[in-house]
């Protein structure tokens, strides 16, 4: 990647020369400074976080180290407010109905879907190396397994099929934007330090499923022990301490940043973005599709990335306005 954010090859960023850091520290400041702020929206269904400082990241032995979740680090945050739940079906129709907006999945003429919620015959091809993905024409946010499919009996489940620039130009249209990495993790916190999931570290505490993933052997046995085994409804679960419901688990949820693994070492802890420019966009969440057999990544610390234009069943967003 080039650029100024762009760590020199061997080096360890703590020992990057003083010069060369302080040129990135200064670049990341004017970068968060510049961001465009959204002040526009109305604040109906959403919750107002005070920001503050907090404890970002893990080094969490169940972590990923190659997705730079760690190092830990204190990160300060504007206030600022967030949906409480990911916007929904009926959301992102009311959007469609007053733009006359064609998602990305619409113009290609098809998108991708998983293996468990489709006939075999009705799809062209998987996806090298994740071969539960099928490629399925006429599947679209109005139609997430493809043209028999429909949303009209979930309208309060999250709308996926929806990519980076679907999701960018629903938050324009309402007046709001994509949360920012740290902002989202803040939120998902819920006010918890350093702990693993919105609700603490346990997983399924006295037993109870709290998010939405998957059980059983991955991707072919879903023993669908939570009651789910696609997105589920925005009610489904508990809201953390902060009033947000299904924050990890269910369907990806975009973030506004560039993905780089090491991108925050260098950059400002005040109010963080990502850097300025980057071919794939961050993701935080999970979804109804992690299993810690291969993706644990419903952890609130951890992260992963896909193509702005990338739209799956299991891709999902909410926005964020500022104070």
């Amino acid at each position: 990647m080039s650029g100024p954010f762009q760590l020199v090859p061997g080096v360890n960023p703590c020992c990057v020369p003083s010069k060369q850091r302080l040129a990135k520290l200064d670049f990341s400041r004017q970068m968060s400074a510049t961001r465009q702020a959204a002040r526009d929206g109305s604040t109906d269904g959403m919750v107002k976080l005070d920001g503050g400082p907090f404890w970002m990241g893990t080094e969490d032995k169940d972590g990923f180290p190659a997705d730079g979740e760690g190092p830990i680090r204190k990160v300060t945050l504007d206030p600022f407010h967030i949906d409480a739940a990911p916007v929904t079906n009926e959301q992102f129709r009311e959007f469609i109905r007053a733009t006359n907006y064609k998602t990305e999945a619409e113009q290609y003429g098809w998108s991708f879907v998983f293996q468990g919620h489709i006939p075999k015959e009705k799809a062209d091809r998987t996806v090298p190396g994740t071969e539960w993905w099928y490629k399925v024409n006429g599947a679209d946010w109005a139609h997430p397994e493809g043209p028999d499919s429909s949303i009209d009996a979930r309208l309060d489940v999250p709308a996926v099929q929806v990519s980076w620039s679907d999701a960018q130009a629903y938050a324009a249209w309402a007046g709001k934007r994509l949360p920012t990495e740290a902002e989202w993790e803040y939120a998902a916190r819920g006010g918890l330090e350093q702990n693993k999931y919105p609700w603490g570290n346990e997983l399924t505490p006295d037993g109870q499923h709290l998010c939405n993933i998957w059980q059983g052997e991955f991707p072919n046995v879903d023993l669908v022990e939570d009651g789910y085994n696609a997105p589920a409804p925005i009610t489904a679960f508990p809201p953390n301490a902060y009033g947000l419901s299904v924050i990890t688990g269910n369907a990806w949820e975009w973030c506004g940043d560039w993905f780089h693994p090491t991108w925050h070492l260098t950059a400002t802890t005040i109010n963080p973005i990502g850097p300025p420019e980057g071919s794939e966009k961050a993701m935080r969440g999970g979804s109804y599709l992690c299993h810690a057999s291969y993706c644990n990544r419903y952890r609130v610390a951890a992260r992963t990335k896909n193509t702005p234009d990338s739209a799956t069943t299991n891709i999902s967003f909410r926005c964020v306005r500022d104070v």
